[in-house]
């Protein structure tokens, strides 16, 4: 985009994504923060002079979005839907339920490895904060659960987590940059709360793993109570309706 526009996604991130790839990266962050608000009219003609990129791209982006459900595709542009916090929450309703199904997998089998690779990602978390990088920490907070999820070795959860990642990734990013100029002692516990994640895949404890759940999800929704319960149910072979 042009110099004088603040760019929001992390273009670090960007270092071997394609001109499309960056064009949706940028306006999603835009949309989901509220800087391009609900209702704008997208026209590709502009969109390509602010971005200084052809039309194909911006075309390439709007696709994108619209299947995201942020947009509405209208002849020659779109018109913004944004996100609403009934969706916010569905997607954490998603994580959430993709967690719990991968932490029944993860009892069967050796979680070594990956309680290893969480213990150094966690490491790295623990340096973002210390050097307040926002964004650092968001990707390996965002890596964290993505290695979680992979052990598994599960196509179709993989699909799904694909699916939800980058608008979930676009809001964990927002709120951690609010995070470390409004709360960043609220790091500690988040720190703390990572380390009951490995510690539970580490002794296979379901209790723990409810537990820490309860935490990382009730801290961006508080609406969990019924998901994670009746998965405790399941886990244990309790017939919910009783």
């Amino acid at each position: 985009m042009t110099e004088s526009t603040e760019l929001l996604y992390p273009q670090k991130w960007l270092s071997k994504a394609s001109t499309g790839d960056r064009v949706t990266c940028e306006l999603r962050m835009q949309i989901i923060s509220g800087r391009i608000e609900s209702g704008t009219i997208l026209s590709e003609n502009k969109l390509a002079a602010d971005f200084e990129v052809s039309r194909s791209p911006i075309r390439e982006a709007l696709k994108v979005l619209a299947s995201e459900n942020l947009i509405r595709l209208e002849r020659m542009g779109a018109v913004v839907i944004g996100l609403k916090e009934k969706e916010i929450e569905e997607i954490y309703d998603v994580r959430l339920l993709i967690e719990t199904f991968v932490f029944e997998r993860l009892v069967k089998i050796d979680t070594k490895g990956v309680v290893r690779e969480l213990s150094k990602i966690l490491e790295m978390m623990k340096v973002a904060i210390k050097y307040q990088d926002p964004d650092e920490f968001s990707y390996q907070d965002v890596l964290f659960h993505e290695t979680i999820i992979r052990t598994i070795n599960h196509s179709y959860i993989m699909m799904i987590w694909n699916n939800v990642k980058p608008v979930m990734e676009a809001l964990i990013l927002l709120s951690m940059r609010n995070r470390f100029e409004e709360k960043y002692d609220d790091f500690a516990r988040i720190v703390k709360n990572h380390q009951l994640y490995i510690e539970a895949i580490d002794t296979k404890n379901r209790d723990l793993m409810i537990q820490s759940l309860h935490q990382n999800f009730d801290d961006v929704q508080g609406k969990v109570e019924d998901l994670w319960l009746s998965q405790q149910m399941l886990s244990k072979g309790v017939d919910p309706e009783k």
